[in-house]
């Protein structure tokens, strides 16, 4: 029996680590809205200033005065319009399929103002930025995940100074699913998966004052066949490989005057590096709780 609680534990350890990352520290967009956010972010010099998609059948498309562009899809079907490619007729770029496939193949994140660091994210992941909305995304890929220990896949900057801003994140959980494993619990024992399920909120300290607007989707899948392998033979869990986790998540922001007095899951002063974990109405030092593990 202590066994098999160990390896419940050790799955659930898991699974925090991989997903108590919150997204505004992303439901999700289309493949459309992807592609036009990647082709704005790389190439600014044809697609400047941000713009909103619209739509006249069969037709989705940005249009961009300043250089006097047009970018369309059309039945999986890529186009453009304008500037070097001329107003006399559409010019045909790609099939949608395989351009996010060469998105997903370079890493496809440009610039994210809301993320500090898109470099070091997992190969597969996009990362795009529409106004105040933030997108994270695989494209229906389950990516493997080296170091699941590191998954703040769009961590906000740092400020330069405190701001004395809260900001209150609240994720909510559209989707979760996992694949390849089993766990044969007694009937008293909770399913500790379930717990992901569950809608959850973190709270920053010291937050960059856009954050407060900031809506982060993410529509995720990461492959942990190699992580959760060390647990095959455990009594209680079946490895059927791969293990696979998918998560739909939407996280909104509000303002508020205390991260302490809100019911956050997890507090983080990003000014000062220091977090806190709320522990049956306590927030406990997450240095403290990470050496009970």
């Amino acid at each position: 029996m202590k066994q098999s609680i160990k390896s419940i534990i050790s799955t659930a350890c898991l699974l925090v680590l991989l997903f108590s990352f919150n997204p505004a520290t992303a439901a999700t967009t289309s493949q459309i809205e992807t592609l036009f956010n990647w082709a704005e972010n790389t190439f600014p010099e044809l697609f400047p200033d941000h713009q909103i998609s619209q739509t006249v059948d069969p037709w989705v498309f940005r249009f961009y005065p300043a250089t006097g562009i047009y970018a369309g899809v059309k039945n999986d079907e890529v186009f453009v319009l304008g500037g070097p490619w001329g107003t006399e007729n559409p010019t045909f770029i790609d099939t949608l399929p395989n351009l996010l496939a060469q998105i997903q193949g370079s890493g496809g994140n440009g610039s994210v103002p809301a993320c500090s660091d898109t470099a070091t994210i997992p190969e597969g992941m996009v990362i795009t930025q529409s106004g105040n909305v933030v997108n994270i995304t695989t494209n229906g890929q389950c990516i493997v995940v080296d170091n699941p220990e590191n998954t703040n896949f769009c961590e906000p900057p740092a400020p330069l100074q405190e701001t004395g801003i809260s900001i209150l994140s609240t994720n909510n959980v559209t989707s979760f699913q996992t694949t390849g494993i089993t766990l044969n619990l007694p009937p008293n024992i909770p399913n500790p998966v379930d717990l992901f399920t569950q809608n959850t909120s973190t709270c920053i300290i010291n937050a960059q004052e856009e954050l407060a607007n900031q809506v982060v989707n993410s529509n995720i899948c990461l492959d942990i066949t190699n992580q959760l392998s060390q647990l095959s033979g455990f009594p209680g869990v079946t490895i059927n490989p791969p293990v696979t986790v998918t998560t739909v998540t939407s996280s909104t922001n509000q303002r508020v005057a205390d991260c302490f007095a809100t019911s956050a899951a997890f507090i983080t002063n990003i000014f000062t590096g220091e977090s806190w974990v709320n522990v049956n109405g306590s927030f406990i030092p997450a240095s403290g709780v990470a050496s009970g593990f």
